[in-house]
């Protein structure tokens, strides 16, 4: 069976690194999600991934506590880099060939993002971990992963989501009669105000036709479902069917 995919960008949550705890790294939780990218890797899938930094900061408190906006959005682009650096080394523990590129220089510890060269990394099958956001304050990493996604020429963005199994008109865990929606197109999420990456990254990827697809991470064995093509979660396209 082949991939339905040959290159796929895979945004991860913070959150996601935390495990049970929601907060800092667990890595346990770390390792055991590396083994499966590694699964995906070795079928002979090209990943590159944009990890958030929520389990380590959340810019949104820190601003009502008075902080400049731009010094909060600095920090958690740091909070970023110290997650890519902890998944790359449990990549790298499974055998994984894996680069992080940095936004921001701190060429002691990370390479710095060059577009030509994650790409060879990427035909190399390296994985490469986007890392510093987009290395200016007011963008979000979802922004971030749509944007190297469409540098990369990245066939589909997976969303990878904490106990959210795709996309519903409305909060599941509040609403039990919520529908979920098993295609969408990007307008169609943007015309909805679906929540489902901010409206700069949905109109990015919807510019540049990329494939979005959301889906349950917390399930074993869902990013290589998504990637050899089986119907689960949410996906969002530009054309549905």
């Amino acid at each position: 069976m082949k991939p339905k995919y040959k290159r796929v960008l895979i945004k991860l949550s913070g959150e996601a690194l935390a495990g049970e705890k929601g907060i800092g790294i667990n890595l346990p939780t770390v390792q055991e999600m590396a083994k499966e990218i590694q699964e995906v890797a070795a079928s002979g899938v090209q990943i590159a991934l944009v990890i958030g930094g929520g389990n380590l900061w959340r810019g949104e408190p820190a601003e009502q506590a008075g902080m400049d906006r731009v010094q909060a959005d600095y920090t958690g682009m740091l909070g970023t880099v110290m997650n890519a650096l902890v998944m790359a080394d449990s990549l790298q523990q499974y055998g994984v060939d894996t680069r992080v590129q940095t936004a921001i220089a701190m060429q002691q510890i990370a390479e710095p993002y060059v577009r030509g060269r994650a790409l060879r990394h990427l035909e190399k099958g390296r994985i490469v971990i986007f890392a510093a956001g987009t290395g200016s304050p007011y963008f979000s990493t979802d922004t971030t992963a749509a944007l190297r996604a469409a540098e990369i020429q990245a066939d589909a963005i997976l969303m990878a989501k904490n106990g959210v199994d795709g996309v519903y008109n409305d909060d599941p865990r509040k609403n039990a009669d919520a529908i979920k929606f098993d295609e969408l197109t990007h307008m169609e999420v943007l015309k909805q105000g679906l929540k489902i990456m901010d409206s700069t990254a949905s109109s990015l990827s919807m510019d540049n036709d990329i494939d979005l697809v959301v889906f349950n991470l917390n399930e074993s064995g869902n990013i290589k479902r998504v990637v050899f093509g089986e119907n689960i979660g949410t996906t969002v396209s530009n054309k549905k069917g």
